[in-house]
């Protein structure tokens, strides 16, 4: 409960900037290999390779970070209007860092700029259409 109103786009965020600007490590330096079949085959034959390279990491973990955050604004209680803040707040940090530092231009921080701000517009327009539900519900249980 006490980490609801942390905005979780904000760790790929902070990751991206610690492997650019403190560790110097370019974004295009392979993590791991995933084996892939050429053909389906049985016995399955891993004769290929797909690279995972430093950027490719982040922006999927922010990925699954964005479904938390969408599932954290869905829930009954929802997202408090600090949660939408701190969001738009995020997305205007990655947007700036984009747009103002040279050493940050990478795909990687446009796709998670992207996923900031889908994390803030989907906020915003879920909650609305939660609050008419519930007004809707209201309305049919009182007493005619």
């Amino acid at each position: 409960m006490y980490l609801t109103s942390f905005p979780l786009l904000l760790l790929p965020f902070a990751f991206f900037n610690i492997v650019i600007f403190l560790l110097n490590i370019p974004l295009t330096d392979p993590v791991f290999t995933l084996p892939l079949m050429s053909a389906p085959t049985m016995p399955p034959v891993f004769d290929r390779r797909m690279t995972v390279t430093t950027g490719d990491l982040i922006v999927a973990i922010g990925m699954l970070l964005l479904y938390v955050e969408v599932v954290k604004s869905a829930r009954p209680g929802g997202k408090s209007i600090m949660d939408h803040v701190l969001s738009f707040i995020l997305f205007i940090a990655m947007a700036a860092e984009l747009l103002l530092l040279p050493r940050a231009e990478s795909p990687t921080l446009l796709l998670l700029t992207v996923l900031s701000f889908v994390d803030a517009i989907a906020g915003i327009s879920i909650r609305p259409a939660q609050e008419k539900t519930l007004v809707l519900e209201h309305r049919d249980r009182a007493p005619a």
